[in-house]
């Protein structure tokens, strides 16, 4: 638990210190983010291609789409390995990253970028982005998830395309001119940070359940995982 504290502090930290300059309005991060922004949304409308692509993208990384494949992945996990408490965890870990992200938003309030002929629209704070936040918490629990029950090589290509959707989500809030790059980068401290300290904690209440070990091949499923719930 110390760990879960700890980690939460130091994640908290950066957090709060980049909610602080964005609500002020602190140079030189404010310019910085105004001229990415421009030229960001300079390149989505010169390209209509990329302009419906990022579009797209911003659909089908929705918090309720990202949230209910995550659900759904959670109960797999629980009925095919016997993972329960595990599964609890990141499916409570989620829903509590989603409405958290909510909270700072009010909390900071900080104005959406004002651009001259838009790509995008979106409503709320901006701080931090909710796509980036919501799909880095995500992706960090599915990682932590279904590490016990992957390969090596499977946990590669799990963190390879975690990644990948985390930063192309992160490009996607920008390059449409819906969010700063500080709040994309926000949205991916909170979200991994979160995960990782409520991780820890979890861990650190539960450091030798047998249920954070898949059963043996051939003996998988909830028939044969009695008395690891």
């Amino acid at each position: 638990m110390r760990k879960a504290i700890g980690f939460g502090l130091l994640f908290a930290v950066p957090v709060t210190a980049l909610a602080f300059v964005v609500r002020e309005k602190l140079l030189p991060v404010i310019e910085i983010d105004q001229r990415a922004i421009i030229a960001a949304t300079d390149v989505t409308r010169a390209n209509p291609g990329l302009r419906t692509a990022l579009l797209v993208w911003q659909e089908m990384t929705q918090p309720r789409w990202l949230y209910i494949l995550a659900t759904l992945l959670c109960v797999w996990v629980w009925r095919r390995y016997g993972l329960t408490s595990r599964a609890i965890w990141a499916f409570v870990t989620m829903m509590v990253a989603w409405n958290l992200q909510l909270v700072l938003k009010e909390v900071v309030r900080r104005a959406r970028p004002v651009v001259s002929d838009p790509v995008s629209h979106a409503p709320g704070y901006s701080f931090p982005s909710g796509h980036a936040a919501n799909v880095a918490a995500v992706a960090t629990a599915v990682i932590l998830l279904v590490w016990p029950i992957c390969s090596p090589r499977a946990r590669g290509v799990v963190i390879g395309v975690s990644a990948g959707v985390v930063l192309v989500t992160m490009l996607d809030r920008v390059f449409l001119g819906v969010h700063f790059p500080s709040d994309v980068v926000g949205g991916l401290m909170f979200g991994v940070g979160l995960v990782t300290a409520s991780y820890l904690g979890y861990v650190g209440w539960n450091p030798a359940r047998p249920n954070d070990t898949p059963p043996p091949e051939g003996h998988s499923g909830p028939e044969s995982s009695k008395g690891l719930r």
